[in-house]
């Protein structure tokens, strides 16, 4: 697994980093003694993050085979 993360572009690992850390911190916030409120909004807000971060890279994927697609089918590279 390590040898494919090297392989991924910065991108992506930057991506993948970035949602381990809001995740972990998520986690953290859940189990934090903390006020039910605070604690609630600090998890969703974190939970969004990781969630919008995650959508992101989905799109990036679908996005970089579509075009790799597009230039199988075309012979010529988009960019």
């Amino acid at each position: 697994m390590l040898a494919e993360l090297r392989r991924a572009n910065r991108d992506t690992r930057v991506q993948y980093g970035l949602m381990l850390l809001f995740g972990t911190l998520c986690i953290a916030a859940a189990f934090a003694p903390l006020e039910a409120s605070l604690r609630a909004t600090a998890v969703g807000t974190l939970f969004g993050f990781t969630a919008g971060l995650w959508v992101s890279h989905l799109v990036q994927v679908l996005r970089r085979a579509a075009d790799a697609r597009r230039d199988d089918i075309t012979g010529a590279p988009s960019r």
